[in-house]
């Protein structure tokens, strides 16, 4: 990655939003508190619509219980796809802010829409385009607040991680209870409000971020830019509308598929975007990548591999899980009984009271003698992973035997999850971002982002495709989590060796 101030397309934060990029800072960025709401914002959206969205489909509308997790791992996976796109586009044409903005609108109106229970499909699509612009340039954005080789970085992610969280933590309490006890519709609708909250937050300090993700000579988002923003809107609705159409047409040819069939073509499909990245053809930029690039490229393919291990596993939260808080669960307290959907804030509200402490804890580590490789942290935090799924497989054998379980088995998973999740993710994007060619950072991160699509899809299709294995789903999660974490523990060396060589 460049260490310059600026690069042809996106300017990093070394002006106004970062005065002070001495590595020895500790004070982060002021435009770090901009990204930090507006993610917030948009994550209560996200996490409110995915808190209700089994359930609804389940109780509501009458799914069964697998046509119901397809879905949900339909849609989660291809919110995580889109970044590709979202990513390739800001750095090529629109800039990382605009997108975040134009992404935002899509993804506002998404949400209104699922207040209508016809536009269903036309409501998840419009969220899954929406979030390709908003979801890889938010991160990207906070990469840019630090130079290269920065030690705040991490941290910075780590606070970025925070606000997710908070968003995350308070969107299954406010519309997980609207949507369950007041009306399904009225939940869906308070995380459009929530949408629009995140859009304000983003242009009001705006000047706080300085330059960073502006194109050069591009001006901060105005009033100037809407027409702009209209369009990409509605080409949006444009293109779910034309997918939604192709979908009924080829949808008989994709039932006749074979679930390996299927899963070989999308990743596949990964492997082609992300080894078929292409040089732009002007400017500085047209030269052909370097072996430092290349490197650079190859650590991030490797962990995304195992990445989406992890998340296959990490998103059971809004599935299998969340229908096991649903029907599994005891949730009868003093006469009250607990929306299912709020055990989804054990997550976030463990990450707010634990990423301050892994924040220094990572801090402290990298500055001593017993530092930790990136990817050795990402591998502790899948065992660590994989150690909540034993819980989770003695919580569904009780459960079995007896009916029901008690609270506290979930809220024991959940907390082993969260901090599996603070030992590999905001590491993670910290380590893209760091390595990542500079030319390439979006596009990379979208890349990425859809490692975590791919897992999601299997993480919705896992219990259809073990169905004839005899292998319990949480049996196979904590064997594939342990497993895979250790793996990557033992490729560390390997990869540290093709990081170094990355940033030379």
């Amino acid at each position: 990655m460049s260490s310059s101030a600026s690069s042809p397309d996106l300017a990093r934060g070394t002006t106004a939003a970062d005065p002070a990029s001495s590595a020895t800072v500790t004070r982060h960025p002021p435009g770090l508190k901009v990204i930090f709401m507006a993610e917030m914002w948009e994550r209560f959206s996200y996490y409110g619509m995915r808190a209700l969205l089994v359930l609804y489909l389940v109780n509501a509308l009458g799914y069964e219980r697998t046509d119901a997790l397809q879905l949900y791992g339909l849609y989660t996976g291809l919110v995580y796809l889109t970044p590709l796109l979202g990513g390739y586009l800001a750095d090529r044409w629109i800039g990382t802010r605009l997108a975040m903005v134009i992404g935002g609108v899509v993804m506002m109106l998404g949400h209104f829409a699922m207040a209508f229970e016809p536009l269903l499909h036309v409501a998840l699509g419009l969220l899954i385009v929406g979030n390709g612009f908003f979801k890889p340039n938010s991160t990207s954005l906070v990469g840019m607040l630090y130079e290269p080789g920065d030690p705040r970085c991490a941290g910075g992610y780590t606070i970025f991680y925070m606000g997710v969280n908070v968003g995350a933590f308070f969107s299954p309490l406010v519309a997980g209870t609207l949507g369950e006890r007041l009306g399904w519709h009225w939940g869906f609708a308070s995380a459009g409000v929530g949408m629009a909250f995140g859009i304000i937050a983003l242009l009001w300090r705006q000047q706080q971020l300085g330059r960073a993700g502006l194109r050069e000579g591009q001006a901060p988002i105005g009033w100037a830019d809407g027409p702009r923003i209209a369009i990409w809107t509605a080409g949006s609705l444009a293109l779910v509308l034309a997918v939604l159409g192709a979908g009924h047409l080829l949808a008989p040819l994709w039932a006749t598929l074979g679930a390996g069939t299927k899963l070989v073509a999308g990743l596949a499909l990964l492997a082609a975007v992300f080894f078929g990245v292409k040089r732009p053809r002007q400017g500085r930029d047209a030269q052909p990548l370097t072996r430092a690039e290349w490197s650079a490229m190859l650590v991030i393919a490797i962990t995304t591999v195992f990445v989406i291990v992890f998340w296959m596993g990490f998103e059971q939260a809004g599935g299998s899980m969340s229908l096991f808080a649903d029907q599994q669960t005891d949730r009868h307290l003093m006469g009250w009984e607990i929306p299912a959907s709020w055990f989804q804030s054990i997550n976030p509200l463990a990450i707010m009271g634990l990423a301050p402490l892994f924040s220094a804890l990572w801090l402290r580590l990298d500055q001593s003698r017993f530092a930790l490789p990136d990817p050795a942290k990402m591998g502790l935090g899948m065992i660590v992973l994989g150690l909540g799924f034993v819980l989770m497989a003695a919580a569904q054998s009780r459960a079995e035997a007896l009916g029901s379980v008690g609270p506290l088995w979930l809220a024991g998973v959940y907390l082993l999850h969260t901090i599996g999740e603070l030992m590999l993710s905001p590491v993670g994007y910290a380590m893209v971002s760091q390595v990542a060619p500079a030319r390439l950072v979006g596009l990379l991160m979208g890349v990425w982002l859809a490692g975590i699509g791919v897992a999601n899809y299997l993480a919705g299709a896992l219990e259809s495709l073990l169905a004839g294995s005899g292998i319990p789903p949480f049996v196979f999660l904590f064997s594939s989590s342990i497993g895979a974490g250790l793996l990557l523990l033992l490729i560390t060396p390997w990869l540290t060796r093709l990081s170094r060589r990355a940033s030379h």
